[in-house]
């Protein structure tokens, strides 16, 4: 993936913590309130192409403008990085999308994005999707639950501390 650093990408800006059967620390407990910030929102309009027969976007749209999110969350916590010099990066394992109300032609979305768990080699992100048109209310919501993936093994690993670290850090300037 030869991302290309240090450029503005996008109009993207940049609750629980799993520690397996380890006791939990104060520190780890601490951590566990800073996930779930939504520290990456990005705006992107609506294209006439995404309509469908129905008049609206089509329900498939929606998880491409999560997966642009999740891309920018990425890029902004290093896990690009770490798949180019590394290759372990992620892979999904699941994913789920509630649909609340529909979005038309012309319109802007903005899709929020959140870590909200991590595990030892897993994670979840969730998703908010607003419609400028239609006000602050989600018109979908969404959850991706992602493994850290070995492409060289072709297996999972854990997560390394370095990227739980820099999770932590983008969590943290979120807007809670």
């Amino acid at each position: 993936m030869n991302w290309e650093r240090g450029k503005d990408f996008s109009p993207c800006s940049p609750v629980w913590l799993s520690i397996g059967s380890s006791p939990v620390t104060s520190r780890e407990a601490q951590a566990m309130s800073d996930l779930g910030r939504w520290p990456i929102s990005c705006d992107i309009p609506v294209q006439w192409g995404e309509m469908d027969a129905l008049n609206h976007v089509n329900h498939t749209v929606f998880i491409r403008w999560m997966e642009t999110a999740r891309m920018h969350y990425f890029i902004a916590c290093g896990f690009t990085d770490l798949f180019d010099s590394e290759r372990i990066g992620p892979i999904l394992a699941g994913l789920k999308v509630d649909y609340s109300a529909p979005v038309g032609f012309p319109d802007t979305v903005t899709v929020h994005t959140t870590v909200t768990r991590i595990g030892n080699a897993s994670f979840e992100m969730e998703y908010r999707i607003t419609s400028a048109a239609k006000g602050t209310e989600p018109v979908a919501t969404g959850t991706v639950s992602g493994v850290v993936f070995d492409y060289n093994s072709g297996s999972s690993t854990p997560m390394p501390d370095s990227l739980r670290a820099r999770i932590m850090q983008l969590e943290a300037t979120g807007s809670g």
